[in-house]
C-alpha cells in the first residue's frame, strides 16, 4: 500500500508539472528599438494573441537584432539553433539565408523575402515548399518596375532615375535588366548606385545631384538604408529629389512616397505560420503567401516642399496620405 501511495503521489506531481513553453526565435537584421517600440514585434505578438497564444506565458519570443551588421546575422542564427528554439522567424532575405544555412531541421518562417524564394533556391515551390522554410514573401525587388512607373506618373517629365541600393542586398542580374527595360519603355534612363556603408549615403546624394538625376528609387536594404531611413528621407528633401521607397517608414520620416507590401500586416500574418508549426504542421506542407495587399503612402507636405503636384489619379490610389 505504501508503494502504491508513493506511485499515486508521483503521478500527481507529474500531472501538475508545467508543460514546456515553446520558444520562437526572431532573427532581425536591423537595429533594436531605442525610444520607440519595435512595431514589427508588436504586430507579430498581436497576431499570436489573436490565435490564442500569450507571449511570455504560453510562448516565449527571443528577438535577436544584428544592429545593421551583416556579419552578425550568421552568429545570431547559430546561437538560436544552439538554444534549440522551436521555430525561427526570419525577417528579410539576409536573415532567411543565414537561418537556412544554420539549420535544416528547425522550421523557419519567412517574415518577408524581398525576392522570389523559388528563384533564390530557398524552396521548391510556393504551394509546397518541400523544405524547412515557409512563410510570406514581399516580392520587394519584383515590384521595382511598378515603383518606377508610379514615380513617372508623379513626375511626368522624369527622364533620369537613380536606383539606390546596397552591396549587402544585391539586385539579381535579371531583375536589374528587367528594371532597365521598364525604364526604356517609360522613356527613363536608369542608373544603379550600390553603397557599401552608411558613410557613403551623403556622397551618393551629392553625386546624384551633380549628375542631374530627376528622381530616386530606393531599394529594400535592412542593413544600411533602412537602418538610416530618417537620414535618407532628409537627404531626398534637402536635394529636392522626388523619391519612391518600398517601406512606409520613409514617407513618414519625410520621404515623398512608398509603394509595396504592408510590412506590419506581413509580420502579423507570420504568427499564423508559427501557430501551425507549434501545433505540429510540417513547414514543407504550408504554402508560401505572396502579398495580397499593396499600399501607396504619399507625403503631400514633402511634395509641396519640392515643388510637386501629385496628379489626382495617383492620389486616388493612395492608401495613406500624410499632410
Amino acid at each position: 500500500m505504501v508503494a502504491v501511495g508513493i506511485l499515486v503521489a508521483s503521478l500527481a506531481v507529474m500531472a501538475q508539472a508545467p508543460s514546456r513553453v515553446p520558444v520562437v526565435g526572431v532573427l532581425a537584421p536591423g537595429l533594436p528599438p531605442r525610444s520607440t517600440p519595435d512595431l514589427s514585434a508588436v504586430a507579430f505578438e498581436q497576431g499570436l494573441k489573436e490565435l490564442g497564444w500569450i507571449p511570455g506565458r504560453t510562448v516565449r519570443i527571443d528577438v535577436r537584432y544584428a544592429d545593421g551588421e551583416a556579419g552578425r546575422l550568421r552568429d545570431l542564427a547559430q546561437d538560436l539553433v544552439r538554444l534549440k528554439v522551436d521555430v525561427i522567424v526570419a525577417r528579410a532575405l539576409p536573415s532567411i539565408r543565414v537561418a537556412k544555412e544554420a539549420t535544416s531541421t528547425i522550421p523557419i518562417v519567412m517574415s518577408g523575402s524581398g525576392q522570389d524564394p523559388i528563384r533564390l533556391g530557398l524552396v521548391a515551390s510556393l504551394a509546397r515548399p518541400e523544405a524547412n522554410i515557409t512563410g510570406l514573401t514581399l516580392l520587394t525587388q519584383d515590384l521595382l518596375a511598378k515603383q518606377l512607373q508610379v514615380l513617372k506618373e508623379v513626375v511626368p517629365r522624369l527622364s533620369r532615375v537613380t536606383v539606390l541600393g546596397s552591396r549587402s542586398v544585391p539586385l539579381a542580374p535579371k531583375l536589374r535588366k528587367d528594371l532597365d527595360l521598364a525604364g526604356e519603355t517609360l522613356g527613363v534612363q536608369v542608373q544603379h548606385v550600390d553603397i557599401a556603408e552608411a558613410g557613403e549615403i551623403e556622397r551618393a546624394f551629392e553625386d546624384m545631384t551633380r549628375a542631374k538625376t530627376g528622381g530616386v528609387l530606393v531599394r529594400g536594404d535592412p542593413f544600411i538604408l533602412e537602418a538610416h531611413a530618417r537620414r535618407v528621407a532628409a537627404l531626398t528633401l534637402k536635394h529636392r529629389l522626388p523619391a519612391i521607397f518600398w517601406l512606409d517608414a520613409y514617407p513618414k520620416a519625410g520621404g515623398l512616397m512608398a509603394y509595396g507590401a504592408d510590412l506590419l500586416d506581413v509580420h502579423r500574418r507570420s504568427a499564423f505560420y508559427v501557430d501551425r508549426l507549434l501545433r505540429g504542421a510540417r513547414p514543407g506542407d504550408l504554402p508560401i503567401e505572396e502579398p495580397t495587399r499593396l499600399t501607396l503612402v504619399l507625403n503631400l507636405k514633402t511634395a509641396q516642399a519640392i515643388g510637386l503636384t501629385v496628379p489626382p489619379a495617383v492620389l486616388a490610389q493612395a492608401s495613406e496620405i500624410i499632410q
